[in-house]
């Protein structure tokens, strides 16, 4: 393994540890029942005192959900392009690698969520539909950080046309940078639930990363 990808896998391994860390503290430090129906919720605090400035405003709620259709839309289309690759080169080995990588990247995300969905650290600040929902890590910050990071690699890697690179690259920061802020400022979630899908997001998409460029060094030195 060259030192490149040593370090990239490290870099990995440190957000995975930031993530796991800072669900520790979520879970044993300062919880108080600060949620609806008394749910309890980690670093009360810090959480309470974000959420009473953002308070809760459901457009930015359906905005950020309007904009997950950019995350499906992307995975889909990677998906097709999988999906060509086969039917033009027809044979499974001469797929690419790297699309591969994806495809199981985006299983893992999908088994990630239905894992926080049933394994509960916290619930909502606020009742969706008047139901208490699992709410850490933000979920949707996850998945959109995550299929919008990897297709941001992709679009460096395929997109040889300049301008259009550039742009795609940017409408996919901004679609990032949109969900997190705005599901922040809609009062869905708490503060540690955006932080926390943060910091998932990175450990995916930097172990997307270093697997892509693990596969690439071995393909070079065979």
């Amino acid at each position: 393994m060259q030192r490149n990808t040593k370090r990239n896998f490290t870099i990995t391994a440190t957000f995975f540890i930031l993530f796991s860390v800072f669900t520790m503290l979520v879970m044993f430090v300062d919880v108080r029942a600060i949620g609806p129906y008394g749910s309890s919720v980690g670093l009360a605090g810090v959480n309470q005192y974000v959420w009473n400035i953002t308070g809760v405003n459901m457009i930015w709620y359906h905005i950020t959900d309007w904009l997950g259709f950019a995350g499906i839309f992307t995975a889909l289309g990677f998906s097709v392009l999988g999906l060509i690759q086969l039917i033009k080169r027809k044979s499974l080995k001469k797929v690419d690698a790297d699309i591969y990588i994806l495809g199981a990247f985006y299983i893992l995300v999908i088994a990630l969520y239905c894992f926080f969905e049933t394994f509960i650290v916290n619930y909502r600040p606020v009742l969706i539909n008047g139901y208490l929902e699992a709410s850490y890590p933000s979920t949707h910050t996850m998945i959109i950080c995550s299929i919008m990071g990897t297709a941001i690699l992709q679009w460096r890697d395929r997109i040889h046309n300049k301008p259009l690179q550039i742009t795609l690259i940017v409408l996919s920061i901004a679609v990032i940078f949109i969900t997190v802020a705005g599901r922040l400022i809609s009062g869905v979630h708490w503060f540690s639930d955006i932080i926390s899908g943060l910091f998932l997001s990175g450990t995916l998409v930097m172990l997307y990363y270093s697997c892509v460029r693990l596969a690439k060094d071995k393909h070079h030195t065979s």
